[in-house]
């Protein structure tokens, strides 16, 4: 047990449920229609990915570029108004990763900048070694490319590093990477496709923590 790496959104935050409320709430704005199948096709992508499979979904035609614009303003309103909601658990993990001396970053799918700023925020800098984002990688989750650049930026080998994910995108995306993938479900529950890849289930971060306590004492032991 080298390292864990976080997602951020719906692990660390809880921020799918604003994200998706605010992509319904742009979509009537702009007169888009339903959107929650690309919504929740979405959740794990970086922006490049979520371009593609928005325009595979509603055509060439969606403005994307204009949609994201919008929405990210509404989403910001928010959390400016409303405040950044933190998981339960949350810190209880960190800080007991960080007396462990385990290592520990956050790998999110969002853009780098908005995730620093949200880590900012919460004062959960400090906890983190390495702070990947979507735009970091051409490709994002499920492709295993943004953990395998988080385990290289710690300098751990895949097998020995466990990832926390809500997605399923997130789930392929660190099972491809070799890592020891651990899903504390938020908006979507896992598939039995999805149950293969896991190493555990978890109800949430306090969960997880127990988990990675026994592990540690079995280590110890």
């Amino acid at each position: 047990m080298d390292a864990v790496i976080f997602d951020m959104d719906g692990v660390l935050f809880d921020t799918e449920r604003l994200s998706l409320s605010c992509w319904q709430e742009t979509a009537e704005e702009m007169g888009l229609g339903d959107i929650r199948e690309g919504a929740y096709g979405c959740i794990g992508l970086n922006r490049t990915d979520s371009r593609i499979l928005m325009r595979n979904l509603y055509g060439d035609g969606f403005p994307y570029d204009a949609f994201r614009a919008h929405n990210s303003a509404l989403f910001q309103r928010k959390l400016d108004q409303d405040g950044l909601p933190v998981k339960k658990g949350v810190k209880e993990i960190l800080s007991w990763l960080k007396e462990k001396g385990i290592k520990t970053a956050v790998a999110s799918s969002t853009r780098l900048e908005t995730v620093k700023s949200h880590l900012e925020r919460a004062g959960f800098i400090p906890y983190f070694q390495e702070v990947i984002g979507g735009d970091m990688v051409e490709h994002s989750k499920p492709r295993p490319d943004i953990y395998l650049l988080a385990c290289r930026q710690l300098g751990v080998e895949p097998k020995k590093a466990f990832a926390i994910e809500d997605s399923p995108n997130g789930i392929r995306s660190a099972h491809a990477a070799g890592m020891l993938p651990i899903m504390v479900p938020d908006m979507v529950e896992p598939t039995p496709e999805i149950e293969a890849l896991l190493y555990r289930k978890c109800r949430d971060l306090l969960e997880a923590k127990a988990l990675f306590e026994k592990i540690r004492n079995a280590e110890s032991g």
